[in-house]
């Protein structure tokens, strides 16, 4: 049976979309088409479109809101399974949230905001989704998903559904257990502590201000374009190494915070990468450290 045909089956058909193009899936805004988008609802969908993409030998993508994710302009040939919009129930109870993969950071940070708990504000601003920060221990202003995770659940290359505790998942600076044995976050279950609404909304506003004053939000990206070198900050080498405002095409390193490369507004994926190449090897003739990419890149450039 023709691919299209076999992933409706699955997911329902107003769930799979054919030459998708990417930048509408993307923080990056950025990204030629998908040859098949899909949408699944359930663990069990998602179960069903791996095996399927494997059987037929056929590339596939886990995303969630796209950010981290620089998509190539001539696309991604395969399937693109975004667990998102379809999954992102959230339930309290006590002090624990229950989330799926799919939920924003901002909406579970909402809902501990309104059930009165407090220690998940750091990630009120950061615009990913829960799977993705547990896969890659996610943090922001002194706070990580490791310090308020208890579990997650998870699907297995062999299509196995676990439930691994914090203690099991070697959670570290932009990585876990998850990312390692690429696993599919299926949902977590945080636990956070009872706190004054009245603290935590401040504290939830104080980060959005820093967030607004310091960070070019009113552009397309990826949010830090590196990994924080040991002992130093991805942003500090890149100004001192003369590359504040440097651009390639549209796509530019931003003069509001160096970590950043930004799209000023029609970037192609060719010239974020370009760029991203050029401040590796500029920062590293100037200081000896050779940054890390944090944004991932995947599809045809």
């Amino acid at each position: 049976m023709d691919l299209y045909y076999e992933l409706c089956s699955i997911t329902g058909e107003k769930n799979i979309l054919k030459d998708e193009p990417m930048s509408a899936h993307t923080t990056f805004r950025i990204g030629g088409p998908a040859d098949y988008f899909a949408m699944p609802s359930s663990a069990e969908e998602i179960r069903r479109i791996v095996s399927l993409c494997i059987e037929q030998e056929v590339p596939y993508y886990i995303i969630g809101n796209g950010s981290n994710l620089l998509v190539g302009d001539k696309g991604f040939r395969g399937v693109i399974i975004q667990i998102f919009k379809n999954m992102r129930d959230i339930r309290t109870e006590g002090e624990t949230v229950t989330a799926q993969a799919g939920a924003l950071l901002s909406k579970v940070a909402a809902a501990a905001y309104d059930a009165g708990l407090t220690g998940f504000e750091f990630a009120s601003g950061i615009p990913g989704t829960l799977g993705g920060a547990v896969r890659m221990n996610a943090g922001a202003y002194g706070g990580e998903m490791s310090q308020v995770l208890k579990s997650a659940d998870v699907l297995t290359a062999e299509g196995e559904v676990l439930t691994i505790p914090v203690e099991e998942m070697k959670m570290g600076y932009r990585t876990s257990i998850v990312s390692r044995m690429d696993y599919v976050v299926l949902g977590a279950q945080l636990v956070l502590s009872r706190g004054s609404k009245e603290d935590i909304r401040a504290k939830m506003d104080e980060l959005k201000e820093k967030r607004v004053s310091k960070q070019p939000l009113e552009f397309g990206s990826a949010g830090s374009t590196f990994k924080r070198p040991e002992g130093y900050f991805a942003g500090k080498l890149i100004e001192d190494a003369g590359l504040r405002g440097f651009r390639i095409g549209n796509a530019q390193v931003s003069e509001k915070h160096c970590g950043f490369v930004i799209n000023r507004g029609g970037a192609t994926a060719a010239e974020v990468a370009e760029l991203m190449d050029h401040i590796i090897r500029r920062v590293e003739e100037t200081s000896g450290v050779r940054l890390q990419p944090e944004v991932k890149k995947i599809g045809e450039f």
